[in-house]
């Protein structure tokens, strides 16, 4: 058997899931066994994913690569189908990343370790088969397995509200699944032939009222995983609830899957249906950047602070999507990765500082920069790049959005001055937050329940070694994007070029103008191709 021919995803699915069933029979008294069993098993998975993609992964094809598949259930049509492209291998690299991390910075878990590390190796697994899945019904599947050990990691592990966080976690995520089932089904019975893969219900054409309804669906279903304004409620209550592990899973890679699967499905299948919610996805992004940062401002709770900016971040990834742009589009995607790893940073150093002062309450925490100075001056790192100074990552993404949206030829120049406009005062606001949030609790005033001198040491080597692995790519990022992009340009042009070619045939559709009977900003400006588009016509 050739390296092609081997199972390489299949592997990198089952073997924290494989390895998550032995835990129970693995001799152990006080979890130092398992922890260090958990450990191995994600560096493994981490060291297969990147040894098979950088021998065999082609980064000048668009094309699914490394397609495998096999017939599991028949009689309800359910097929184990993997594959990667470009809009999944980054994420599938920042899935192995973050979930290692994480494990290692659950170093000092003793309450039920076996439960604790059994959990993230399955909740590793699913996300993995999330990102890698070609089959609805196994994406459905993973989407769903994903949620239970995230539940089970907040209401065991979470802190004295992790009961309330947990429950309702899974009623919104649980309930959002219908939509993906019901409009998975709606997609694959329509038409002369049933069908679940991927690929074929793509290729379907859709009658305008079903696809519109199934996008809406789609939508619903990833805008509370990503989160978008409304549905966005349970995240600051699961991220002021979580262990620092489960914030660092949540923010770096659960809100991904949200906005990988709107352009997996809602961009890719649904592309006559996302020429009419784009400007939607336009405004709902500006929502969130705004309302994020202005809620941020508001938080006395550190973790809950930066729930709500992982929201206004994740409002750049909607612009990017509507933007109908190659450049919106892979900004979308670096700031995803760049999110992931902001996020996880700032979200492990928050429980660095929660280990040493029992508290989350900035008012409380004031003036342990005096004894943390290297927590500081990591936290600071973080937090320059959640602000988007330039030389990190945070602000690579965003400014290819901000240039996806303002050189997009599909919206009128009031509409992309209002969203451009907008969502610049979100980029203001930003730093108010964080480096008010750092002056509160490293240069505030010193509360008088800690005493510093005596119970607080700064971040230990093993902290410290955390973070540089999350700083560093950051950094790298920030001075030489193309080590991330490179690995989705080719398919995030294919994606922009994609969603482009049914625009002349809607605009012919709507001779006066697209968005007249809603909107009244946004139309279909000048052709992406000349002459086959004149709204005026």
């Amino acid at each position: 058997m050739n390296a092609m021919e081997f199972p390489w995803l299949t592997a990198i699915i089952a073997l924290p899931l494989v390895a998550a069933l032995a835990i129970p029979i693995i001799p152990d008294k006080e979890g130092k066994t398992v922890r260090w069993y958990g450990l191995g098993v994600a560096i493994a998975d981490f060291a297969l994913m990147i040894y098979a993609f950088w021998h065999n992964y082609n980064f000048q094809s668009s094309t699914y690569q490394f397609v495998e598949k096999y017939s599991w259930v028949p009689q309800i049509g359910l097929n184990w189908s993997v594959a990667v492209d470009g809009l999944s291998m980054p994420l599938i690299l920042l899935t192995g990343l973050i979930n290692t991390l994480a494990i290692f910075a659950a170093w000092k878990v003793t309450n039920k370790p076996r439960l604790f590390y059994g959990l993230m190796l399955v909740m590793y697994s699913a996300q993995l088969g999330v990102f890698l899945a070609q089959d609805l019904l196994l994406f459905f599947l993973m989407w769903e397995i994903e949620l239970v050990p995230v539940y089970l990691l907040i209401s065991i592990w979470g802190g004295a509200k992790r009961r309330y966080a947990a429950t309702k976690f899974i009623l919104y995520t649980a309930a959002a699944s219908i939509f993906i089932l019901v409009a998975g089904f709606a997609m694959a019975f329509y038409g002369d032939t049933v069908t679940f893969d991927m690929a074929s219900l793509g290729m379907k054409q859709y009658p305008k009222a079903l696809e519109l309804l199934v996008y809406a669906g789609l939508l619903i279903a990833f805008g509370v995983k990503l989160p978008i304004f409304p549905l966005h409620t349970w995240l600051p209550d699961a991220h002021g609830e979580a262990s620092a592990p489960g914030s660092m899973i949540l923010a770096g890679v659960l809100l991904k899957m949200g906005g990988y699967a709107l352009i997996r499905f809602n961009i890719e299948m649904l592309p006559n249906a996302h020429v009419y919610f784009a400007p939607v996805l336009a405004i709902l992004g500006v929502v969130n950047i705004v309302y994020g940062a202005c809620c941020a401002f508001a938080q006395t709770n550190l973790k809950r602070r930066l729930a709500y900016s992982s929201i206004a971040h994740m409002g750049f990834v909607l612009i990017g999507l509507a933007s109908y742009t190659e450049i919106g589009i892979s900004g979308a995607m670096l700031q995803m990765v760049s999110h992931g790893l902001i996020a996880a940073s700032l979200f492990f150093l928050s429980g660095v500082t929660y280990e040493r002062t029992h508290t989350l309450m900035m008012d409380k925490m004031g003036g342990i920069g005096k004894v943390m100075p290297r927590t500081f001056a990591l936290y600071t790192a973080g937090a320059m790049a959640s602000l988007a100074l330039p030389g990190m990552s945070g602000f690579v993404g965003e400014l290819m959005v901000f240039l996806g949206i303002a050189t997009s030829d599909v919206y009128s120049s009031s509409f992309k001055i209002v969203v451009v406009l907008l969502s610049a005062v979100g980029v203001i606001l930003t730093p108010i937050y964080l480096l008010s949030m750092l002056r509160q609790v490293f240069y505030g005033k010193q509360s008088e329940e800690l005493h510093l001198d005596a119970v607080v040491a700064d971040v230990k080597p093993r902290e410290l070694f955390i973070t540089a692995c999350l700083l560093l790519p950051i950094i790298g990022i920030g001075f030489y994007p193309k080590l991330v992009t490179q690995t989705y340009d080719v398919k995030t042009v294919e994606v922009a070029t994609h969603a482009r070619q049914v625009l002349p045939v809607v605009a012919r559709q709507q001779p006066t103008s697209l968005y007249s009977q809603i909107f009244t900003a946004p139309t279909l400006a000048n052709a992406p191709v000349e002459n086959l588009v004149n709204i005026s016509k």
